[in-house]
């Protein structure tokens, strides 16, 4: 059987499994985290805000590659 290639926008479409919707939420939160402490109205450990900038632009990317990642089963017939 020959597997046909999505594109990115059928991707990003289709249905995405349980487990990296898990991740795609765990990383959406780790974001606001770190969205929360780069924009905090008080001064901040130099630490503290280089890591929450990393933890941004790490966070981001998984949510969209999470997105972007499909089960490779084929749907099985139950009738045959």
């Amino acid at each position: 059987m020959e597997r046909k290639k999505l594109t990115i926008r059928e991707r990003w479409k289709s249905k995405t499994p349980r487990f990296w919707k898990k991740i795609q939420r765990f990383s959406i939160v780790l974001g606001a985290i770190s969205g929360a402490i780069l924009t905090a109205p008080i001064s901040l450990p130099a630490i503290l805000i280089t890591t929450a900038g990393y933890l941004a632009v790490t966070s981001t990317a998984i949510a969209g590659m999470s997105q972007l990642t499909k089960s490779d089963r084929q749907k099985t017939n139950k009738n045959g």
